[in-house]
């Protein structure tokens, strides 16, 4: 491969040393950077194929990156990173109602060409985040107990394997592999284009209900005893965080449905008088608001439990992590899960643990030695909850994992099938994923 032509089969390279390697190894993740000997700065799948091959013949390890947000193994010196940020375009079929979309589009990308149609994808709360490597794990959205999982609308994907293979998978090419990437990650070589199906939604009902936690502590267990009897249009989650003399809980909200019913819904939470509510009808276009995550780069560190039940007074305690008066204060997030997300999809796939009602996710920033101090916390925290876990999500797990965690994200038979495909099509073990099978 030469350093800079225009030639599909010949990538633009940047070595260590120039802005752009350093611009395309950077990404969200603050804590820590791919540090690779080359990064390819594909522009189109012709540039993926020849990077592969070019890093398969020499025996060096692999690695992909749109967004950077789930950083996980590094690689440190060596190897060839594939920067797919130039591959986002996204062509909407309205007719069909699908959508395809490159391997460095954002889910910002997507809505936005979707809007234009009165179609929306099935995207997370944080629409910086790249469409394909979220949708591969899975993908737990804000119209999730409605539709269930983003994989689960994947239609058709264009893969390149270890070897260099270029290979289109769908229900009826390559099954064995349709089956595994939708939920099992980048283990089997890197996606570079995803065919969707799209959902008829323009508008929904989101916002947020915010609680002083000092004032108001019975918003915890009256959220939970709320979304014991919600409908599966409506998708919701708790999260806790502190600033400086404050501890606050929000009720984050997106309701498919009126305005009316959704104020009949919510009607239990107002009682409690949160200090700020902006809970209305708003274009699918503005759902960012809904959680209103950080969209600028940190140092973090995450980890989550899936539960098949949640107990009032320990999810008090858990709490707890993010007051702003703890040596490290964390964002902790409860999200309500069940309704389409129990229901397995009509082609069967990866993504585990379809019984779990909730997702428990702790967030905490990082900085030089806080890393370990942080898993320890993680640790403690979610070995309080291991009667009723039934796993992890790889959505939420960010930074680099322990086996522990990778070995939770699979049913035991999904595990052992992924692991033998994952084998099949890298038996080097020269691809370096988000997350591994373990």
């Amino acid at each position: 491969m030469s350093d800079r032509t225009t030639d599909a089969e010949s990538p633009v390279l940047h070595h260590p040393g120039s802005a752009e390697y350093d611009g395309h190894r950077a990404g969200f993740q603050l804590r820590e950077q791919h540090r690779p000997a080359l990064v390819v700065a594909a522009r189109g799948v012709g540039d993926v194929v020849a990077a592969v091959r070019y890093a398969a013949d020499a025996r060096m390890p692999i690695a992909v990156q749109a967004t950077g947000h789930a950083l996980a193994g590094p690689l440190a010196g060596r190897g060839v990173l594939v920067s797919t940020r130039g591959m986002d375009s996204v062509d909407v079929d309205p007719d069909a109602g699908t959508a395809r979309v490159g391997a460095g589009a954002r889910w910002r990308d997507v809505i936005d060409a979707a809007a234009r149609y009165g179609l929306a994808p099935l995207s997370g709360s944080l629409p910086g985040v790249g469409a394909v490597s979220y949708t591969l794990g899975g993908g737990i959205g804000l119209m999730a107990r409605r539709y269930g999982f983003a994989a689960d609308h994947v239609t058709r994907l264009q893969l390149v394997t270890a070897d260099g293979s270029l290979l289109t998978v769908s229900e009826h090419e390559e099954a064995e592999l349709f089956w595994a990437l939708r939920g099992g990650g980048g283990n089997f070589g890197i996606v570079t284009e995803l065919e969707i199906a799209l959902v008829p939604v323009a508008e929904l009902v989101g916002g947020a209900l915010m609680f002083d936690l000092r004032k108001t502590p019975d918003v915890v267990p009256a959220w939970l005893r709320w979304t014991a009897t919600l409908p599966p249009e409506m998708t919701s989650a708790l999260t806790a965080l502190g600033f400086p003399g404050q501890h606050l809980a929000h009720v984050q909200i997106a309701y498919l449905g009126s305005p009316a019913e959704a104020d009949e819904l919510v009607t239990p939470l107002r009682a409690l008088e949160p200090v700020h509510d902006s809970l209305q009808k708003i274009p699918y276009q503005q759902s960012h608001t809904v959680f209103g995550e950080p969209d600028q780069p940190y140092a973090y560190l995450g980890d989550n439990v899936l539960l098949r039940a949640i107990d009032e007074e320990r999810l008090r305690d858990a709490v707890a992590v993010s007051a702003p008066d703890q040596p490290l204060p964390s964002v902790l997030t409860v999200r309500h899960l069940g309704g389409a997300l129990s229901a397995p999809p009509e082609v069967p796939n990866a993504v585990s643990h379809r019984e779990a009602k909730y997702l428990l996710c702790a967030v905490t920033p990082t900085a030089g030695p806080n890393a370990e101090r942080a898993r320890a916390l993680h640790g403690d925290l979610f070995a309080d909850w291991s009667a009723d876990a039934v796993g992890s999500s790889p959505n939420f797990t960010f930074g680099r994992p322990d086996r522990r965690t990778a070995a939770e994200r699979f049913d035991a038979a999904h595990r052992d099938r992924l692991l033998r495909l994952a084998r099949r099509h890298d038996p080097a073990g020269l691809l370096h994923p988000s997350f591994v099978i373990a």
